[in-house]
């Protein structure tokens, strides 16, 4: 207890026992000796309380030079304590294609891919028209405010390309739910589509740095796209599914023009970031130009994939259990 609160103790009870002692003689017509009485109650309540004084400072002293000698305690740091085996194992995102961490992958591996940097589905049915002409519309304002800045476009891109697969996920999740039957296989493969172009954009991140302004520009944009894109894929998915292959399909076109610029030396061919070096297994002296190949090929399989759930649906044939690839040492399960 600190010293003032007894010292203020102290007072309130001086201030209390003198005018009670005083006024009870002046009443009772006291004699001397009680008088006397009690001014020797008041000294020794005061001696009482210096004791407690000192007592508490010698204790208080003690502690301290306690303190001082064996140090602090040791630190108990509970949440750690408490944290689950399963947490403690990194869940490291797996790449789009199954042989990435079959080899170290190096510009030759990259170029040799079959990207298929020209390729289109042609719009027959009057809704891909309207989706088609959507993206197209989209790209150009795009265009005109990004310019030649490939990566500045590229987060601008990944921003809006990773919000399809995690609402598609989550819609056929809720139905899949709502259902109580499996969902044909869609979800992961949804999901997975989703966190890879969240890398994506976590790589250009750590190249672009951009500045406040340029992030409310993104974030302003990437919540528009989500309530617009979330309506159209409940009130159609076959069309939802179509706008996504044919962003995608720019986004190959635009990650080509993004190696043409590279080439020609417009756009300095820096060391690639830790971050795409782990993620996609490429070789550590890899650059900005591997970077930019080996994102355009994962554009290129989600281009096709998404074309293909549009083409399902419409064929009536969503479940993907039918057409898989078979492990017979392992049990088939519907998901």
């Amino acid at each position: 207890m600190p010293a003032s609160s007894y010292s203020q103790a102290a007072s309130m009870l001086l201030r209390h026992v003198r005018p009670t002692s005083n006024a009870m003689c002046r009443g009772l017509g006291c004699t001397v000796q009680s008088r006397a009485f009690g001014i020797k109650t008041t000294l020794r309540v005061q001696e009482h309380i210096s004791k407690l004084i000192k007592k508490d400072k010698s204790k208080n002293k003690n502690k301290a030079d306690e303190m001082q000698v064996t140090g602090p305690g040791p630190f108990h740091d509970t949440i750690l304590e408490s944290m689950p085996s399963e947490l403690r194992v990194p869940r490291n995102p797996p790449p789009m294609r199954e042989d990435t961490m079959d080899h170290t992958w190096n510009t030759s591996d990259l170029e040799a891919l079959d990207v298929g940097p020209t390729k289109h589905r042609v719009p027959d049915l009057i809704s891909d028209k309207i989706a088609l002409w959507a993206v197209k519309s989209a790209r150009k304002p795009t265009d005109i405010f990004f310019r030649n800045k490939y990566i500045h476009r590229s987060v601008m891109l990944e921003v809006v390309a990773a919000v399809p697969g995690m609402v598609g996920g989550l819609i056929r999740h809720i139905k899949s739910l709502q259902g109580m039957r499996h969902d044909g296989g869609w979800i992961g493969h949804l999901l997975h589509e989703a966190e890879n172009e969240r890398m994506h954009l976590m790589t250009w991140m750590e190249i672009s740095k951009p500045v406040l302004w340029e992030r409310a520009l993104i974030a302003t944009v990437q919540t528009g796209f989500f309530a617009v894109f979330s309506l159209l894929y409940m009130v159609s998915p076959r069309t939802a599914h179509r706008v996504v292959g044919y962003l995608e399909e720019e986004a190959v076109t635009s990650y080509t023009h993004f190696i043409g610029e590279i080439d020609a030396g417009r756009i300095e061919n820096v060391k690639a970031p830790e971050i795409a070096v782990a993620y996609w297994n490429l070789d550590p002296e890899s650059t900005l130009r591997d970077v930019v190949l080996a994102v355009r090929a994962d554009e290129a399989l989600h281009r096709d994939t998404n074309h293909h759930f549009s083409d399902r649906i419409r064929a009536k044939r969503e479940s993907l259990f039918e057409d898989m690839d078979t492990d017979g040492n392992k049990p088939h399960i519907k998901y």
